[in-house]
């Protein structure tokens, strides 16, 4: 057997030592490097220190005058306080501050702070300062780690010129975002905000809501259950149940938006725009609008409600617009419908191209083979005709080139006035008098007790009609008229009609809803 020498035992020792301790660093290198651990509180000045024991046999500190504590990126200040370092935790008593980074300041009379869980509980006239943005309340829960502040017995903010109270309120300071609670108000120099629940930015200055909202203010009320509002730049974008009132105008719509800075909105799905000065209203599935000169837009489903007590009047078209006409002395509002116009009242219903309403003269104008029916009277004009009116009410209608009347006697006869022009003429709104000039002819049926006892045909220069209950009654033929009185039996049906005739009855709009179908 070889002889071992102890030179060489401890050569052995020493290499096998070294492998173990290069698989050692090579497995220690590879796994991943652990957390470090928190800072403890450090006491970093006091005017006076004095250690104690508690019943339990734990360290605590009795710290008087100008006290400042650090932990982690937090300083601590108070004029006295008492520190037990085995549980990490500080009451502190008067003036008590917590400054965190470069803007956050917590001021308070009263502070528990556990350095452990990092979380703060500040007491009475409680001040969270967080650059423009300044929190009061009297009782303040303090996340330090995750920079989150929570009150729920009541707080103030105030950011720029927005004050906002409520109930509960978390503040994240990281987001600059206030989450508030149970009567939420916004109080502003030019309007006052009421909400259920709301979150603030304060960075963007903007409230977003998802509760029952109102906004007050002298020129502009608004309501909705979800939005968001821009208090600096006065936007707003709202949906469920919204409604804007700008004192002029009562919009509302599945969503709206609104620049009250600018005066611009705009307005989707089931909007409703009242005019509450001039008593009208649209409605439509999108519309914008312009505040200053007033002017908006309506389409799709687009309707004009002319409004009146006992028989308001309901305008369809593609698309209805409306514009504030300026001049030297006054201003007026025009407003026009264009594409597949129909109306419809009690009264009066109608049919055309396009419509334009004027609010200078109270005039509506139709255009494009204009179609009007009036009780038992259809008239119709080959260019255009014109609705005079006065307190809401038809006071007279005018037919350009190629005007013609008719009504129905029975199944097969029709009675007929025809001319170059017509004018129209309403007592309570129902035609009593139709004057036809130029190139006049009627084709007239003479009722003898309930009986038809001839027909009347004839041609003149200038025709007058009597109507009583939407029948013409009497014709009168002026100048030098030229006709005859035949037997109702004499000529055939189809001969009983005037050149241009047309019954268009199964197109007119028996009842509002038909002023959506087209012909």
């Amino acid at each position: 057997m070889a002889e071992i020498k102890p030179n060489n035992i401890l050569f052995s020792l020493l290499t096998l030592i070294s492998l173990l301790l290069s698989i050692s660093y090579h497995v220690i290198g590879q796994a991943s490097p652990q957390k470090t651990t928190k800072k403890r509180i450090e006491l970093i000045y006091a005017d006076e220190n004095v250690r104690v024991k508690d019943a339990s046999g734990r360290e605590v500190n009795h710290i008087l005058g100008h006290v400042l504590f650090r932990h982690n990126d937090v300083t601590m200040k108070c004029d006295s306080a008492l520190y037990t370092p085995s549980l990490e935790q500080i009451t502190a008593f008067s003036h008590v501050n917590i400054e965190q980074g470069d803007t956050l300041d917590l001021f308070g009379d009263y502070l528990f702070y556990d350095g452990k869980t990092e979380q703060a509980i500040v007491r009475k006239n409680v001040e969270l300062v967080d650059k423009e943005t300044h929190l009061y309340t009297d009782a303040l829960d303090y996340d330090v780690r995750n920079k989150i502040a929570r009150y729920n017995t009541g707080g103030r903010i105030t950011n720029a010129d927005n004050t906002l109270t409520s109930v509960h309120g978390v503040y994240y300071a990281e987001e600059k975002l206030f989450h508030f609670k149970d009567d939420v108000k916004i109080v502003n120099p030019d309007y006052v905000m009421t909400a259920d629940t709301m979150d603030y930015n304060t960075l963007t200055e903007t409230s977003f809501f998802t509760g029952p909202t109102e906004l007050k203010g002298d020129s502009l009320y608004l309501y909705c259950e979800k939005g968001w509002y821009d208090t600096k730049n006065e936007v707003t974008s709202i949906w469920k149940k919204a409604l804007i009132d700008n004192r002029k105008q009562i919009v509302t719509g599945d969503s709206l938006f609104f620049n009250d800075s600018t005066g611009y909105g705009e307005a989707f799905r089931n909007v409703v725009i009242q005019d509450t000065v001039n008593k009208i209203a649209l409605e439509g599935n999108y519309a914008w609008y312009y505040k200053q000169p007033e002017r908006f837009l309506v389409t799709d489903k687009a309707v004009f409600i002319q409004i009146s007590k006992n028989d308001s009047l309901f305008m369809h078209a593609d698309t209805i617009n409306s514009i504030t006409v300026m001049s030297d002395t006054s201003s007026y509002r025009l407003t026009r419908a264009y594409y597949k116009c129909r109306i419809f009242s009690k009264g009066l219903q109608g049919m055309c191209d396009s419509i334009s309403y004027s609010f200078q003269d109270s005039v509506i104008r139709f255009y494009r083979e204009p179609i009007l029916w009036s009780e038992e009277n259809q008239l119709t004009s080959a260019d255009s005709l014109a609705i005079f009116t006065k307190n809401r009410q038809a006071e007279r209608l005018e037919l350009y080139n190629a005007a013609f009347i008719t009504s129905q006697v029975d199944s097969v006869r029709y009675n007929q006035i025809k001319g170059r022009t017509l004018t129209g003429y309403f007592v309570n709104n129902e035609l009593e008098k139709v004057d036809i000039n130029g190139n006049g002819e009627s084709l007239y049926y003479l009722i003898d007790k309930d009986k038809i006892a001839g027909v009347n045909h004839s041609k003149c220069a200038r025709i007058e009609a009597k109507l009583k209950d939407g029948e013409v009654v009497e014709i009168t033929d002026f100048g030098t008229p030229e006709g005859v009185i035949d037997p109702p039996a004499l000529k055939k049906t189809g001969e009983l009609r005037l050149e241009g005739f047309s019954w268009l009855n199964n197109i007119r709009p028996k009842k509002k809803t038909d002023i959506f179908l087209h012909r």
